[in-house]
């Protein structure tokens, strides 16, 4: 929780805004209250996406969607509106954590926990399919994990992007490295789809590994959607997880568990009851939720000032059951789900058809407290988490985690890229100063020709010539050792001990730098050893950004994997075309190689 800034609202459609949650491709989600005084979590659209009708026709389709879902370990959307100048849409508030922001700052969880977040995230997914919804963005960031379990959110809403012109020029409509093969491929989409993204956060959940290896985005879900051919190796996985993994990761959707199959399964596997709380979370993470209930306690006790009566001609009506909602308690204080759940469903509720000040059709039934003066400020976020961090250096530092959404049109084109952190375990050899222990031998020898700053010449302006491959099923790896220097033109992926891969994938060539590549301002080993600090190309270059950062006399330099300072001189960049006019570039370079002092 954030104050609201100076560009804030202060009252969105009668809900008193009373702090900022946090902000999403779509909008800024803020912290309100019903009249009943119970949490609401309202989404405000961007004015991008408000622009455009047919965004709206699309996000009042899927917004009245989503609202027929009910179940546990469901968010509930409880209103919304699309005729403002802004689309909003609310839902009962959970104070909990997401799931990537828990492992990015506490680390991977135990096996345990991930098979009971996993089933319960099974059994929401159940109430979605059942209420005709496919959640189509299951990811990390869409669980949040709170004392009393974990909780879905978003399911279907982003879906409204999909035909808008702001997606058909680079808007968002998935995210790449959890997608199911038929995602990634462009095909029909089926529950089953979801049920294979669930895998692949299970995976990064308990080893902070994805089945598909230490990639980009767009990488990732091309490997993905080449499951049928190329499966994902999942023995590294310890069991009980690894039986999960090879059911709910089938490249056949049809083989895949139903989520009602795989809550039973992970149910069996964890050992306990799927509903049964006590102490789930290791000890630093159910702190830190505890903290975050408590300052939502404390915002909702300082926001909850004297009402004014209800809305103009709504007749107020008890609260309605479970069954009837699906709404579930979202406070600290309950232990299970075996009593009657309190939540959104807690009074505050009108008809369906009652209608806000100002004669603005209401859309649902949890109605907004009216705005009653400014909002209490709140101190900058939550109190620090207390504690060791129990995950392994790697889980911590780089995953598969940190990355955004992208437009991705597999099998056709990929039409988007952005940076991913990487996970690989060289960093279980490095001190604090992030260099290993001890250094690494290399292939070559030094020629003895060192530099006044203690670099230690290699090997000099040896040639390395990249070339496109042009193959018949338009997937192919090249892999680059710069410390050898070793071209691998038939690798089945990255690898490890690799600096660079260049990738086929149908009619696109995508250059990636699997160390961080710098531009240098000269040849000597200080301006390369600056430039690979200071001057950072992106860690993956499609066709068109191929040819804007990689022209002749470009000097490319890095800290090799095995901490030596590699120099790449571009001499010619060579742009060649199959027999079906496929233009592909070949590199030619030249390559130095120094030790580091």
């Amino acid at each position: 929780m954030r104050p609201l800034d100076p560009e804030d609202p202060q009252e969105v459609a009668g809900y008193r805004l009373l702090a900022r949650i946090g902000e999403g491709g779509m909008g800024r989600v803020y912290l309100s209250r019903t009249r009943g005084n119970q949490p609401v979590a309202l989404k405000v659209i961007r004015r991008e996406y408000a622009q455009d009708e047919e965004f709206r026709r699309r996000f009042e389709q899927e917004a009245t969607s989503a609202r027929r879902v009910q179940g546990y370990y469901v968010v509930p959307v409880v209103d919304h509106d699309t005729t403002g100048p802004q689309p909003w849409l609310a839902t009962a508030y959970v104070p909990g954590l997401a799931l990537d922001q828990l492992l990015s700052e506490h680390g991977t969880l135990p096996l345990t926990t991930v098979l009971q977040l996993t089933g319960c995230a099974a059994e929401a997914l159940h109430a979605v399919h059942k209420a005709g919804v496919i959640h189509r963005d299951m990811k990390p960031s869409n669980i949040l994990v709170g004392s009393e379990g974990p909780w879905i959110i978003d399911f279907g809403i982003a879906r409204a992007a999909d035909a808008t012109q702001l997606t058909r020029s680079g808007g968002l409509i998935g995210t790449p490295q959890f997608m199911s093969p038929e995602h990634a491929g462009g095909q029909e989409l089926t529950p089953a789809t979801d049920v294979f993204s669930l895998g692949l956060i299970a995976a990064v959940a308990a080893t902070g590994r994805h089945p598909y290896g230490d990639a980009g985005a767009i990488t990732l879900a091309t490997k993905i959607a080449n499951s049928e051919f190329r499966p994902p190796d999942l023995t590294a996985y310890p069991e009980p997880l690894r039986t999960v993994l090879e059911r709910t990761l089938a490249a056949d959707a049809a083989a895949r568990p139903t989520p009602s199959e795989l809550a039973e399964l992970c149910q069996e596997l964890s050992g306990r009851p799927l509903r049964d709380f006590t102490g789930w979370l290791p000890a630093p993470v159910a702190a830190d939720i505890a903290r975050r209930e408590q300052l939502a306690r404390q915002q909702g006790e300082a926001g909850s000032g004297p009402h004014s009566g209800d809305v103009a001609g709504a007749e107020t009506v008890p609260p309605p059951s479970v069954e009837e909602t699906g709404a579930v308690h979202l406070g600290a204080t309950a232990a299970a789900h075996t009593a009657p759940p309190a939540g959104v469903a807690s009074g505050g509720y009108t008809p369906t058809h009652a209608s806000r000040p100002g004669g603005q059709p209401h859309h649902g039934r949890a109605q907004p407290a009216p705005p009653t003066g400014s909002p209490t400020p709140l101190p900058h976020g939550a109190p620090p988490s207390t504690g060791p961090s129990a995950a392994p250096s790697a889980a911590r530092s780089r995953t598969p985690l940190a990355a955004g959404a992208a437009v991705l049109a597999l099998v056709v084109a990929a039409t988007a890229a952005w940076v991913l952190t990487r996970d690989d375990d060289t960093d279980s050899a490095r001190g604090s100063g992030g260099r290993p222990a001890s250094p690494p031998s290399t292939g070559a020898s030094p020629t003895g020709n060192a530099t006044p700053n203690g670099y230690t010449e290699i090997f000099k302006d040896k040639p390395l010539t990249l070339r496109a491959q042009f193959t018949s099923n338009r997937i192919s790896y090249t892999n680059v050792d710069l410390d050898e220097p070793k071209i691998d033109t038939k690798a089945l992926s990255e690898g490890k001990g690799n600096e660079l891969q260049y990738e086929e994938f149908g009619e696109t060539y995508i250059l990636r730098f699997l160390t961080t590549m710098g531009k240098s301002s000269g040849t000597t080993p200080e301006q390369c050893a600056e430039g690979a600090a200071a001057d950072a190309v992106p860690s993956e270059l499609g066709d068109d950004a191929q040819g804007e950062h990689l022209t002749p006399g470009t000097v490319l330099c890095t800290v090799t994997d095995e901490d030596n300072l590699a120099m790449l001189t571009i001499k010619d960049v060579v742009v060649q075309k199959d027999a079906a006019g496929v233009e592909g570039r070949d590199y030619v370079t030249e390559l130095t190689l120094w030790r580091a002092p």
